[in-house]
């Protein structure tokens, strides 16, 4: 199994950046419980408090999209409908 790193950003619309970031911080206990899930670390922009980025470091790319059918992981996409403005991510790869 190759390991797996997650970078998503999430820009929440500018109203909307206290919704956002709380039910982002609700995903981070129970997702770091996951198996597989090496670490899931929340980041908040210093010039840009609506820009959140995760970075996310699972055993495997399989266990990885365990996570992404979770029910909390549904839960957050509901509660934050027409919240987010711009929401990107990459799968990658540590080379060295």
């Amino acid at each position: 199994m190759t390991k797996l790193t997650i970078v998503a950003n999430i820009v929440a619309n500018e109203e909307k950046v206290e919704l956002v970031k709380a039910e982002l911080i609700k995903l981070i206990n129970i997702t770091r419980s996951e198996e597989g899930c090496i670490n899931y670390d929340l980041h908040q922009d210093n010039e840009n408090p609506a820009h959140f980025m995760f970075y996310e470091n699972w055993a495997s790319r399989e266990l990885w999209q365990v996570h992404m059918e979770t029910q909390h992981l549904q839960d957050y996409m509901q509660a934050t409908e027409g919240c987010v403005e711009n929401f990107t991510l990459n799968e990658m790869t540590q080379i060295d």
